[in-house]
Order: C-alpha cells, then sequence, then structure tokens
C-alpha cells in the first residue's frame, strides 16, 4: 500500500509541476512582443472618492487595462494566436484575450475621460495626471487626481413657459426628482430628471412631448463651490403651449401570414367600440386579440399604455412582429388614432428532443415527441400533446445497457388559456403580466426491474397571474391524482429486515386518491439571469384531503375495517400538508461576478385520514442541483447507510434509488461565479465553486437511524464542495459541475469526514466499501451535467 501512495505522489507531483511551467510558460507575453512594446501589469487609480473608483476604472481603455491574475484568458490567446515567437497578424482565433500592451495615446485617451467622469459628479476643478514606469518589458500605468472640492447644488430654477406643464412638473416631481438644493452636483441626476419629465408628459397626453425639450444650464460662478442649476422646458417651435391627445379610433391588423402585409388592405367595414378589427389571416377571434389593447378610445393618450399594448400582444405568443403607428384626426383635434400591426408567426410545432442522463456508475436515455399548436381555439390557446420514455442503466456488465434497472414512458396533455376563466366573474386583465388558465391531464408508468411498477393519473386546473412584474402567484384549485401499482416480489423475498427499512414500499401497492389544492408564490423570478443584487423567493404549499374528510363526516361515511380509513368510490383518499421554500441571496461583485447563497427545504405531513404521504411527494437529495457531490437519490435519509440496512446485495439492486427519500428536505448552498473566457468558441465560458450543505429525513416513518433529531443534526449533515464551468451561449446554459463529498452521514463518527480518505488515496476505503455493499460503489466525486444554472 506503501508503495501505491509513494506512486501517486510521484506521478501527481510531476504533473503538477508540468502544469506551471507549462501555464508559465504560456502566460509570459513579453516574449511575443518587439523590443520596443512593454505588457502592462498593473493599472492604478489614485486619490479618487471610494464611491467612484470602480466607476472611473472602467473609463481606462480596455486594450490597455490588465488581465486577470490567473491570466487564462491571456494563455488561451497565446496559445492559438502565436507563430514562431511572434503574435499573428492575420487568421486571428477569436480565443482568449489578447495582452494589454501600452500605448501612450490609449493612456492619454483614458487619462481625460477619468477627469471628464469626475467633473461629471461635481468636481469641476479636478485633474488627473499620468504616470508610466516600464521595466523588463512590463508597464505600471498610474492615473492620480486631484479632485478639489464637490460642487453642491444651491439653488434650482426653473424656466417652464407652459403654465399648465410647470404646474403638472412641481406637483410630480417629488416623486422622482434628484435635483435637491443642498446635494452634490451631477450629471447623470440631470440625465435622470429629464428622462423622467419625459414619462411623466408622455402619460399625461403629451403624444408631441420629446426629451430636447428638457434642458438644462449650470452656473458654477458662484462662491463656497455652489452650482445654480436652471431647469428649462422649452414650448414648440410654432405654438405657445404644448398639446394633450385623446386617443380616437383604433385599427387592429393582422397579416395573412407570416410574410407580412400586402400593398393593399381591405379594412374591415364594421366598427364595434370604436374599434376596427381587420384580420387578414382568418385565423384569430376578435376577443382574445382586442382584450389586450391597452390604447383604448375615448382615454387620454399614456405611453404606458401603449408599452402594455406591445407586451401583452408578444405575449400572446402567436405574432412574431408587433408595430403600432399613430395617424392624426382630419378634423384638427387633438386626437391621434391608434394601427396595430400584428404578423402572426408559425402557429403549429413538432419538437424531438434526447437527453443522455449520465452519472458515475449508471447512463441512460429519454426520448419525447412534443406537439404544439399556439391557436387551437383561434383565441391564442396554447395546446402541448407529449409522449416520452426513457430508460437508465447501470455501467460495469459489459454493455451499457445490460444492466437496466429503470423504465419510464408518460403521455401528457396541456390548454393554456391567456386569460382567467372564472365563473361568473367578468375579470378585467391586469397590468402586472399576462394571465394564464392552465388544465392539463397526464398519465406516468414507471417499472423498477424485478422490483415494483408504478401508476399515475394526473389532472388539474390553475390560475396563474403576475401581481407585478416581480410578483407572480399560481393557484391550482383543483389537483386530482390516482395512484395504483405492484410489488413484483412477493413477501417472502422482501424479508423482514427489508421491509422495516423500506417503509415506503407500502405506497407503491395501494391505491390512493388525491383532491387537493395548490398556491405558489415567486418574487423576482426575472432577475435570475442577471448578475445584479437581489433576494429571489418562492413558496409553495400541497394540501389534500381536507375536503373529502369533511364531506365524509358530514355524510357519516364510514371507516373500512380492512384498512382503518376512509374511502371515496372505495378507495383511499391521501390527507396531508406539503409546504415548501427556496430563498436565494444574490449578490453582485462587479462585471460577471457574483455570489449566490441559497437555503431550500420541505416537509411532507400526512395526517387524517393518511398515515404516509405519496411516494412521489416524498424528497430526495443530491443531483445537479442539490448537493452536487451525490447522485440524485443516492443520500440520506438521516444516517441511513445501505449495506447495513439492506444486506443482500440482490435486493440492494433490485431497489436502487427507492430507499433513499424522505418526508423533511433542508439544503443550503454557496456558490461563487465568475468569468474565464470572454470569447471561446463563439461564447463566454464562465466557472463556479460551491459548497453544498444539506440531507433528507424522515420524520412520522422509517428505521431510526433515517429520523430527523435535531440534537444529532450536526452528525446527519452531508457536506460537498466542488468546482464548475458554464458555457454561455445566450440562450442556453450548458453546464458541468464537479463535486467533492467531504463529510458523508452514512458513516459513524470521524469516519464521515471522507476528505480525509480522498487525501491519503482512499483506495482500501473504496474497497472495502464496495465489497459490503455491491453493486453500489463508492465515488468520492460526482460529476454532473446540466443546462441551465442550478439555481
Amino acid at each position: 500500500m506503501k508503495a501505491y501512495h509513494d506512486y501517486k505522489k510521484y506521478v501527481l507531483f510531476r504533473a503538477i509541476l508540468l502544469f506551471i511551467i507549462v501555464f508559465v510558460t504560456a502566460c509570459s507575453s513579453t516574449k511575443y512582443i518587439a523590443d520596443t512594446q512593454s505588457i502592462v501589469k498593473k493599472v492604478t487609480i489614485d486619490s479618487i472618492p471610494k464611491a467612484f473608483q470602480e466607476e472611473a476604472y472602467n473609463y481606462i481603455q480596455k486594450d490597455i487595462r490588465p488581465s486577470s491574475r490567473l491570466g487564462i484568458n491571456v494563455l488561451i490567446y497565446n496559445i492559438f494566436n502565436t507563430k514562431d515567437g511572434k503574435y499573428k497578424t492575420a487568421n486571428l482565433k477569436p480565443l482568449g484575450t489578447p495582452p494589454p500592451i501600452l500605448d501612450s495615446a490609449l493612456v492619454e485617451i483614458s487619462r481625460n475621460q477619468i477627469e471628464k467622469y469626475l467633473m461629471s459628479k461635481g468636481y469641476f476643478n479636478a485633474r488627473v495626471n499620468a504616470g508610466m514606469k516600464v521595466k523588463k518589458k512590463r508597464a505600471e500605468v498610474t492615473f492620480k487626481a486631484d479632485t478639489g472640492a464637490a460642487f453642491s447644488i444651491a439653488k434650482v430654477i426653473y424656466e417652464i413657459p407652459d403654465e399648465k406643464i410647470k404646474e403638472l412638473y412641481l406637483s410630480s416631481k417629488a416623486a422622482f426628482t434628484r435635483l435637491n438644493e443642498n446635494k452634490r452636483y451631477d450629471d447623470d441626476s440631470l440625465a435622470y430628471e429629464r428622462d423622467e419629465i419625459y414619462k411623466l408628459m408622455k402619460q399625461k397626453g403629451y403624444f408631441d412631448f420629446s426629451r430636447p425639450y428638457v434642458k438644462f444650464s449650470v452656473d458654477s460662478n458662484l462662491n463656497a463651490n455652489k452650482a445654480n442649476v436652471t431647469l428649462v422646458i422649452d414650448n414648440p417651435a410654432d405654438r405657445s403651449r404644448h398639446e394633450q391627445y385623446n386617443v380616437g379610433e383604433t385599427n387592429i391588423l393582422i397579416a395573412p401570414n407570416a410574410d407580412g402585409f400586402p400593398d393593399s388592405i381591405p379594412l374591415n367595414k364594421r366598427m364595434y367600440k370604436n374599434v376596427r378589427y381587420t384580420d387578414l389571416s382568418g385565423k384569430f377571434r376578435r376577443n382574445p386579440i382586442t382584450r389586450y389593447n391597452y390604447l383604448r378610445p375615448g382615454e387620454q393618450y399614456n405611453i404606458e399604455n401603449e408599452n402594455l399594448t406591445y407586451d401583452r400582444m408578444y405575449e400572446l405568443n402567436v405574432f412574431k412582429n408587433v408595430k403600432i403607428e399613430y395617424n392624426r384626426a382630419k378634423d384638427s383635434s387633438n386626437t391621434v388614432n391608434p394601427v396595430i400591426e400584428l404578423i402572426p408567426q408559425k402557429i403549429m410545432s413538432n419538437r424531438i428532443e434526447g437527453e443522455i442522463p449520465f452519472n458515475a456508475g449508471t447512463i441512460g436515455f429519454t426520448l419525447s415527441n412534443t406537439y404544439t399548436n399556439n391557436n387551437l381555439f383561434r383565441g391564442a390557446e396554447k395546446f402541448e400533446f407529449q409522449v416520452r420514455g426513457g430508460l437508465q442503466s447501470r455501467l460495469g456488465q459489459g454493455s451499457i445497457f445490460k444492466d437496466i434497472y429503470q423504465r419510464d414512458f408518460s403521455v401528457s396533455t396541456t390548454l393554456t388559456v391567456p386569460r382567467l376563466l372564472i365563473p361568473f366573474f367578468g375579470f378585467r386583465p391586469g397590468r402586472g403580466g399576462m394571465p394564464h388558465t392552465i388544465f392539463s391531464a397526464s398519465y406516468v408508468y414507471g417499472l423498477q426491474t424485478d422490483a415494483f411498477q408504478r401508476k399515475v393519473i394526473l389532472s388539474s386546473f390553475a390560475y396563474e397571474f403576475r401581481e407585478t412584474k416581480s410578483k407572480t402567484h399560481t393557484l391550482t384549485p383543483l389537483n386530482f391524482e390516482y395512484r395504483f401499482g405492484d410489488i413484483l416480489l412477493d413477501s417472502t423475498e422482501l424479508g423482514t429486515a427489508l421491509t422495516e427499512n423500506l417503509y415506503n414500499l407500502a405506497l407503491l401497492t395501494r391505491k390512493s386518491v388525491t383532491f387537493g389544492v395548490k398556491y405558489t408564490y415567486s418574487l423576482n423570478a426575472e432577475k435570475l439571469l442577471t448578475t445584479g443584487n437581489f433576494l429571489y423567493f418562492r413558496g409553495n404549499i400541497d394540501l389534500a384531503g381536507n375536503l373529502l374528510q369533511g364531506l365524509s363526516k358530514l355524510l357519516n361515511n364510514n371507516v373500512d375495517p380492512k384498512t382503518g380509513y376512509a374511502s371515496i368510490f372505495g378507495v383511499q383518499f391521501n390527507q396531508y400538508v406539503r409546504p415548501e421554500f427556496d430563498v436565494r441571496w444574490y449578490r453582485g461583485l462587479g462585471g460577471d461576478q457574483q455570489f449566490v447563497a441559497r437555503i431550500n427545504a420541505g416537509i411532507a405531513y400526512a395526517y387524517g385520514n393518511s398515515s404516509e404521504v405519496p411516494f412521489e411527494k416524498l424528497f430526495y437529495g443530491g443531483g445537479s442541483s442539490g448537493v452536487r457531490a451525490w447522485q440524485a437519490r443516492t443520500l440520506g435519509p438521516g444516517n441511513y447507510n445501505r449495506g447495513e440496512s439492506i444486506p443482500n446485495a440482490e435486493q440492494r439492486r433490485t431497489f436502487y434509488g427507492l430507499d433513499q427519500t424522505g418526508e423533511l428536505h433542508i439544503e443550503t448552498n454557496f456558490e461563487y461565479r465568475y468569468k474565464l473566457l470572454n470569447k471561446f468558441f463563439g461564447a463566454k465560458l464562465k466557472g463556479a465553486v460551491f459548497v453544498d450543505v444539506g440531507n433528507v429525513w424522515n420524520v412520522s416513518n422509517g428505521s431510526s437511524e433515517s429520523r430527523f433529531d435535531f440534537k444529532s443534526l450536526g452528525n446527519q449533515i452531508a457536506i460537498g464542495a466542488g468546482t464548475g464551468f458554464r458555457y454561455d451561449v445566450q440562450y442556453f446554459v450548458f453546464r458541468f459541475d464537479i463535486g467533492l463529498k467531504l463529510k458523508d452521514p452514512q458513516f459513524d463518527g470521524g469516519d464521515q469526514w471522507v476528505i480525509n480518505k480522498f487525501l491519503t488515496g482512499g483506495k482500501a476505503f473504496r474497497n472495502a466499501y464496495n465489497a459490503a455493499n455491491t453493486p453500489d460503489r463508492y465515488r468520492f466525486i460526482q460529476y454532473n451535467f446540466g443546462i441551465g444554472m442550478p439555481f
């Protein structure tokens, strides 16, 4: 064993040494440049207030900004864009980033831009000097500022000749203005004020108002570092005041096909409520389209209504292009007539998708075919029909599909209507977002070879609506689920020890019905792909059986003496509550850097007419979005150890993935994200390092080692860490994460810190584990592939 460790250290040492030599050689860009050139290694900005340092750095020309300390972008560039000891001048590969070569002209431009930036922030007397030091083809650039005192606003003077405009602005400015006396002068405050005035006027009917009407003049020739700011809102050149407009006759035109409109358009002669609807395609009913036109005749023009109309028409998902133009009324009245031009997109599509789930020790595939019709009943109703099938196999048995242990098949259909279908209630569309009513039904079949088969019929309808852009509600007032299945082994083959540990085997055999409601609330979901600072929250609750339990008692429905539970149509109904929440804190660290902290927890608790929750409602640990050092469904519950709980190797093989679920789930993740390469085969390559902590537990059922015990929580927690890559192609993010087990709760005492065994070789530990747990094999490292971010 000692010889094995010595050999491993020998090879590892030389591999690391070789990597360092290659890395340093490739990063040494100075050997590829001319003797008169130098590489910028450091840029310093001195004597600038801390609040402005990061922004000031952005005014330094990118071509002279130093690369990151690791220099990976430059390393890649040097590998692919050098020849004969020099940088190429033609046929450059778009990989990596060229080194920053010192250029005095770019230094001067940067110095001038930083100086102007400081002046824009109120430092009118700011002066910036630039210095350059070069040694051994390595340059250091320093920008030193003498900012002087910051100027503040002494007085804001208003020159607004239109009294109505003046009154409107002065009565509304308290909600948005940043022009306040005794505050530091800032050009951005002036630009912000101009934009807010423009929006205010366009919201109040001033159709012709534009930003150039708003002007500012600054007088800094005062004492005590003060400046007067004069705000001017000019009148139109040919008029003494600005005019307000109302919305008149509205035309909604739909092109005959995706190619656009013909040269001549025969308009519909009929008009209803001053809206003329002309559908040249003949594919759309009037009401579902006009419902989301917010430019309503007779109302005052408001640019917000125009933007809402754009948004909702696109959200109908049946138009590839939306264009709104305005015609002036012929009678010279202050009226604008909107013309909404809609070009339809392809209505029907068929999509075939394949996936190869690959984890250490298992491989599989899924294949699905999805038919979509985005306009089923000519009202932008989206209909989807999907057939999906797949299988999973263990590796190590010769052919990759020789040891298939799991087969899945499903048929599902969904109908999404772009409004809330509420009986006896006329619901007017909200301004927060497009509401939907969703009807769905599916049949799912699952087979675990030689173990069990499971069949589930699901049906539901739900309401989805947005309170605001950031707040989304989903209410499922009716959720129906019917489950039934069979155990493929008889009780003599199962054995007493197995049935005691796999309490949820009973869930797979009994028939049960679920009637329940669901509710989900999410906050800031639209920000998940940004790199700013925000808090994300998603909470949901699944509540079942209460209505049936109440009806059962009201109707004096007798309890089945065989099962001890009430039933409906001879089938026991489930009664449980399953709340879950996901809270994430996102912190932007500049550029593409971001830190994410997350806590995800949930509990499934059966009561009343049930002693167990349905199997599909249980939680599992591990996976590409959980504790990533464990394969999905191989962590927990609690201190559960398969080798000890299921001593028979064949039974472990048969019930693989079935036993490691729980009624309680707690998980915490910490992840730091950063950019590795800006150009990597046409897209960004980003990196991440992470630490995951968590597990699943049983609460009311299961063996003692699988139960949640707060006093032993530290002994039941799993810890993993790792690194990953995200290949960002704008519309998709392909993800590859490598997770390393640090602490494994299936072991006892100090043996839980498996990282110690990994660092010392771990061969003897793995051999002992594999012998006691066959066909399961212990893996310190877990590979995870996925599309999209983990959270």
